[in-house]
């Protein structure tokens, strides 16, 4: 497996999950393969606590993580940008206000913080787990119980098979079950039913005929198997038994305040009950035993990810995300290759005279890549209705979770998607923005040139840029052969002239 060209036996890559009880900082140095740690930060901040009744992040949960995100920057300044991956998880990922939040993160951070899907989150899990784990054909199910949400994930070798993420999680349990601090029998009944009722949707999906062994991951679990090996369980093991007695020690405890278990660090002692609930309920639905607990997490998933995001095997997992997406909504795969071709072919043409920022060297290929997959998905809408079938495929590309994609990047792809037909001013975006107008008229233009749903003829067709207009060349023949190609370019030309953009056409004399 070929590894990233930008590489070597210096490399330090880090990553950053912002978590919603914790923020953690790793960082790790590439070496043979493998990425062996240089560093460790992790501060509790309980987000997930945090969002009032209209799921805003409050102004106290919102200072309480810049400050920890300006210590972590403080530790990665000189990093290059393509060296560090910031994720946000099912915190921001309900927040309303995120967008407040995340340009604030840049800043105290210094690096971009991206806001993951749950499938996505339990993809990278799972790659950090069995990243750690001994190489085997053991087929594996990963559970990992985080603050808001829960993820399940079946896999064999490196590979995510089936993956769900349910909003429920520890800091949420414990808010609502056991918000005055009372270990009470009842409580706990109320918490474990609640979580059962939530994870019974996907139970079906990872009963034991699916898999050999069950791993679970991150906080809640390793927060109990390190209080159960202090009370004398077998280590890295949890089991039915020792759910059982850490049960009753918590009802025998009643309060948080009284609670004084071997183990149980205090960040985690408001929230423990919510997470063993949730753990109960998960062995009762799966009727498991035994739950190894693995050493890796999100944040090694991240790390990996970055070791190899240059693959053909990483391009491959978000293209194939796409062309399952395609599929599903009956998208006409030979038009939508045509389209992509056709788009790319403009996108070339005007790349030239992008101005990329010299610190991200793969911005280019990034912006390419955006481009073809909303070529190949710009379609999809039309199997919900073929009026303002734009706004559909927009819609389902904002509101889906795809393998791969950070859900910024599924944002980019619906305002394409929105924007590949019609008016220019229904999207909400900066149209000073090149980096997206480029790939936009990309597109726009080559949803035009094959409107018939053939691959047109290109020949002695040139697109070039001056300043914020774009100028399109057609041979002489052309008013005459494609009539219809004409009448669509001066719609478009019209629909320019509202932005602070203009096409102009020209064909010679």
């Amino acid at each position: 497996m070929a590894i990233n060209t930008f590489l070597d036996s210096e490399t330090l890559l880090a990553a950053v999950d912002l978590g919603s009880n914790s923020f953690r900082l790793e960082i790790g140095r590439y070496e043979n393969g493998q990425i062996q740690r240089v560093d460790y930060l992790k501060e509790t901040v309980r987000q997930g606590g945090d969002l009032d009744e209209e799921r805003n992040l409050k102004p106290e949960a919102i200072e309480r993580g810049l400050k920890c995100l300006a210590r972590f920057g403080e530790t990665l300044k000189g990093f290059p940008k393509h060296h560090v991956r910031a994720v946000a998880t099912q915190t921001l990922r309900e927040a309303r206000n995120r967008d407040v939040f995340l340009k604030l993160a840049k800043k105290a951070l210094g690096y971009e913080v991206e806001v993951i899907s749950g499938v996505e989150e339990a993809r990278l899990i799972y790659q950090g787990v069995s990243r750690l784990l001994p190489q085997s054909d053991e087929k594996r199910l990963v559970i990992d119980v985080g603050g808001r949400s829960t993820e399940f994930i079946l896999g064999q070798h490196l590979n995510a098979e089936t993956t769900d993420s349910l909003r429920v999680g520890s800091v949420a349990w414990s808010l609502k079950y056991f918000a005055d601090g009372i270990f009470s029998e009842k409580n706990f009944q109320r918490a474990e039913i609640a979580a059962e009722s939530f994870l019974d949707a996907v139970a079906d999906n990872y009963q034991h005929n699916y898999w050999d062994v069950a791993y679970g991951a991150s906080g809640t679990v390793g927060a109990i198997a390190d209080i159960l090996s202090c009370a004398g369980f077998e280590e890295d093991k949890i089991t039915r038994m020792g759910l059982a007695w850490l049960r009753a020690q918590l009802i025998k405890a009643k309060t948080v305040d009284n609670l004084d278990l071997i183990g149980l660090k205090d960040d985690r002692k408001s929230v423990i009950a919510g997470g063993l609930s949730i753990l109960i309920g998960i062995f009762d639905l799966l009727k498991l035993d035994t739950l190894m607990v693995a050493k890796g997490a999100l944040r090694h998933g991240l790390l990996y990810d970055m070791m190899t995001e240059e693959q053909d095997a990483g391009e491959d997992l978000r293209g194939a995300s796409i062309a399952h997406l395609a599929a599903r909504f009956s998208v006409n795969k030979m038009h939508a290759k045509n389209v992509c071709k056709v788009a790319l072919g403009f996108f070339d043409a005007l790349s030239l005279t992008l101005e990329l920022h010299d610190d991200n060297p793969h911005e280019l290929d990034k912006l390419k890549q955006i481009l073809g997959w909303a070529a190949l998905s710009h379609e999809i809408g039309a199997a919900i209705s073929h009026s303002e079938s734009q706004k559909h495929g927009a819609y389902i590309l904002d509101h889906t979770e795809l393998m791969g994609f950070a859900q910024s990047e599924l944002h980019r792809l619906s305002l394409l998607v929105l924007g590949h037909c019609g008016k220019l001013k229904k999207l909400d975006t900066d149209f000073n923005n090149e980096s997206f107008i480029i790939p936009l008229i990309a597109l726009r233009l080559a949803v035009i040139f094959c409107h018939s749903r053939n691959l047109p003829m290109l020949k002695n067709i040139t697109l070039e840029r001056a300043e914020n207009t774009f100028l399109l060349g057609l041979p002489g023949p052309w008013q005459q052969a494609f009539p219809q190609t004409c009448y669509l370019l001066e719609e478009e030309i019209l629909a320019w002239q509202k932005t602070n953009w203009s096409l102009v056409v020209s064909t010679p004399d």
